[in-house]
């Protein structure tokens, strides 16, 4: 009985763990930072969105189109902070976490349709250049450019770049924005110096390809977690080997690793052991392995020995 109260014990441990790894870790802390971001985030982009209105640039309106984008980004990042304490219900055992990939689905195709935009309208631009209001619209481009750099400098201080997943993706897209502000001013000083007045919708395309980029990312990586695809982390020969490597496990067979959300992941598998070989033990072993080895602490995990029989799985 000891021994199997230890390995209950044990997962309880783990399961906790689990949250903890991925959303836990400060979450709050997190959550201060991504929402200074945000609301820094979100404020210059009406900036550039009325500032590329009423400068006739651009160049502004893309940019603040890819602001939009990192307010999206920020907003997910925000919400799996708060999905990750809503509690589960019985009709919906993983709780809310898979929202947040949802959210992200809609967040990247979003991004798609205003890149097109961006683009349909500079080929317009293209023919016939219009005049844009070169100052004012250096100066908007500035403020934004100094509120990129104020975000990114509060996610570094108040959040967790390197642990979180969400709180990185938000900050590489902060860092994206800069890159777009600073092309906005660079297209501001040579219409004002040069009247170059294609400059902007030059520049406002090599931003909608920006954001492509990311959008191309995010749907890529939402569409692949629905797919119930494993982990990109995670090579799953490597989780067959360690499996195997136990002692007395015979074969590994309908192994499914997958993710609930980003950074969250589930494994569940079969074990054929050796008739002699203890049934409780191999499987405390292989919690232990897959915990330490892959981070997963969501697993299942069916022992059988030689008399067991299941049909022929699908999948």
């Amino acid at each position: 009985m000891s021994h199997h109260s230890h390995s209950h014990a044990h997962h309880g441990h783990g399961h906790d763990h689990g949250h903890q790894h991925t959303h836990g870790h400060g979450g709050n802390r997190n959550a201060k930072g991504l929402t200074f971001a945000l609301l820094i985030t979100a404020s210059i982009m009406l900036l550039e969105f009325f500032g590329g209105l009423i400068t006739g640039s651009l160049a502004l309106l893309s940019d603040s189109g890819h602001m939009l984008s990192d307010a999206g980004a920020l907003v997910l990042s925000l919400a799996a902070v708060w999905f990750a304490a809503r509690p589960a219900s019985p009709s919906k055992s993983y709780g809310f976490y898979r929202f947040e990939i949802l959210a992200a689905l809609f967040n990247g195709i979003s991004l798609f349709v205003i890149a097109g935009f961006i683009c349909w309208e500079a080929f317009q631009r293209f023919m016939e250049p219009p005049v844009v209001a070169s100052g004012s619209m250096m100066v908007i481009a500035a403020i934004g450019l100094l509120a990129n750099l104020l975000s990114a400098w509060a996610l570094m201080r108040k959040s967790d770049i390197q642990g979180n997943i969400n709180v990185r993706s938000a900050y590489l897209h902060v860092i994206g924005d800069a890159l777009g502000s600073v092309g906005a001013i660079a297209a501001g000083l040579l219409m004002w110096l040069f009247d170059w007045y294609i400059a902007d919708p030059i520049v406002s395309v090599l931003v909608a390809l920006l954001i492509l980029r990311s959008a191309w990312n995010v749907i890529k990586t939402t569409i692949h977690i629905l797919m119930e695809g494993t982990p990109i982390a995670i090579d799953q020969k490597q989780v067959v080997e360690t499996l195997q490597s136990i002692d007395g496990v015979i074969d590994v067979h309908d192994l499914h690793i997958w993710s609930i959300t980003s950074g969250l992941d589930s494994l569940s598998c079969h074990l054929l052991i050796e008739d002699q070989a203890d049934g409780q033990e191999v499987l405390q072993q292989a919690i232990r392995l897959i915990e330490e080895q892959f981070e997963i602490q969501h697993t299942t995990i069916q022992v059988e020995q030689s008399r067991i029989r299941h049909a022929e799985l699908k999948v």
